[in-house]
């Protein structure tokens, strides 16, 4: 696929250093134009992996997801050109970059403004998400369905939106609601989104929400906090 359109990639990223390097290599690099990685108060050397891959790397040292991504959107804004698409990915290579044109598709060929990559419509290796992140997952797209009338089947973390749509979103969560907070405020501006099936592997190392019965409880109740606050 040939595409004429900017994107950039932005990946947060917090103690990484075994995957990081992977996920910069495997992202096509004649598609994208900065992959931006947002270091998040790391404690190992995911910033210079980061750096001897080729991306740029800005810090955060305030904690949060939300942090890191608002982080990485700082970056493009004082960017004097603007991309066309944004491309957010975890930096743990859970998921497949090489997916990325597949991502961007919809958006470069059919003007569609948001593509999430679904792990509940893909392929996921054996162990790839636990248990409560797929309860985690049915449960909020079923509030997001019942209180928003749109139809989401995973709040995935691969996901492809249009920058001044990004914008025009006004994205604000610093933590854990960052990607459900896209998905409703998408379903509220009417955005015309597909998803696509994701393959999902087991991420490198240990989840920093998922891998924690703290960072569970404290994600769950951070999704669900979000999408009845945006009601």
């Amino acid at each position: 696929m040939s595409s004429k359109q900017l994107i950039d990639v932005i990946i947060p990223a917090y103690n990484e250093e075994e995957s990081i390097g992977r996920v910069i290599n495997d992202i096509p690099k004649d598609l994208v134009r900065d992959i931006i990685v947002c270091e998040n108060n790391c404690t190992d050397s995911t910033a210079q992996v980061a750096l001897a891959a080729g991306a740029i790397v800005v810090s955060q040292p305030i904690k949060g997801y939300g942090n890191a991504c608002l982080k990485g959107m700082e970056y493009i804004a004082n960017n004097p050109i603007k991309p066309d698409i944004v491309v957010f990915l975890d930096g743990d290579y859970s998921d497949h970059p090489e997916q990325m044109p597949d991502l961007v598709r919809p958006i470069i060929e059919d003007d569609l403004d948001f593509v999430i990559a679904s792990r509940a419509m893909g392929n996921l290796e054996k162990g790839a998400m636990m248990p409560q992140q797929v309860f985690g997952n049915w449960l909020a797209t079923t509030l997001i369905k019942l209180f928003y009338k749109v139809t989401f089947t995973d709040l995935g973390p691969f996901r492809a939106i249009k920058y001044g749509k990004l914008l025009e979103i006004e994205m604000e969560d610093k933590t854990f609601g960052w990607t459900v907070e896209m998905q409703v405020k998408a379903a509220k501006h009417r955005f015309k989104f597909v998803e696509i099936p994701a393959i999902y592997r087991k991420r490198i190392g240990v989840s920093k929400v998922s891998g924690t019965v703290k960072g569970t409880i404290l994600a769950g109740h951070k999704i669900l906090w979000t999408i009845f606050k945006l009601l």
